[in-house]
């Protein structure tokens, strides 16, 4: 009987760490490049609180004093004009991020370019999925589950879907828009300390 119990165990310890290997990164699609390994932070920078971000269970974690975590790879050499993304994103209760796209390094403060939100239970009002103050989502989606986020950039046009559901189709006018002219990077945002927000599986397309 020990000998049975011990075998099963084995067993389910195997079976455990397939799923585990199976589960620990999504393929990339076809004319998509990775952004983030799952396992260390290289190619990103983060401009002011360096405790605040950090790899957890294959995924960016961000959680501290408000930073930024920049994109700073080899990838079309960190410059992004037209473009879709996507990436996974988690939310803990009462927290609030964002993902920044057409920015570009910065020392400290708000990143420029667009801010796309990550919050579903914390108290601003903008929830995820929208174009911070200027397509707003106000419907949030679930904390601690992972959101599927693609964010499309063409041609002065950004489009943003969370699981599906598309929640921003702006065209920006040349005037006003935060769009870069010759593209710029991605950001991710650590807001405050009683926040926390993951990022996995990042991965671009470049359009031309």
């Amino acid at each position: 009987m020990k000998k049975l119990i011990v075998s099963w165990m084995g067993a389910l310890g195997s079976l455990l760490l397939l799923s585990g290997v199976m589960n620990a990164a999504e393929p990339v699609e076809d004319g998509f490049v990775s952004l983030f390994d799952g396992k260390s932070l290289d190619g990103w920078k983060i401009n002011q609180a360096k405790e605040a971000f950090a790899i957890e269970d294959g995924a960016i974690k961000a959680n501290g004093d408000c930073c930024h975590l920049f994109y700073d790879g080899k990838v079309n050499g960190a410059k992004f004009k037209n473009f879709e993304i996507r990436l996974d994103v988690m939310t803990r209760k009462n927290s609030n991020g964002g993902f920044f796209i057409h920015t570009v390094y910065q020392d400290s403060g708000w990143p420029s370019g667009y801010e796309i939100q990550v919050n579903n239970t914390q108290s601003d009002p903008q929830k995820s999925g929208g174009l911070y103050n200027t397509v707003k989502n106000l419907t949030p989606f679930a904390d601690d589950a992972w959101m599927k986020y693609v964010i499309i950039v063409n041609n002065g046009k950004v489009i943003i879907t969370v699981d599906g559901k598309e929640l921003v189709n702006y065209q920006t006018e040349k005037e006003s828009s935060k769009l870069l002219e010759d593209g710029g990077t991605f950001a991710i945002q650590a807001h405050d300390k009683g926040s926390t927000t993951y990022y996995k599986n990042i991965r671009v397309k470049v359009m031309p």
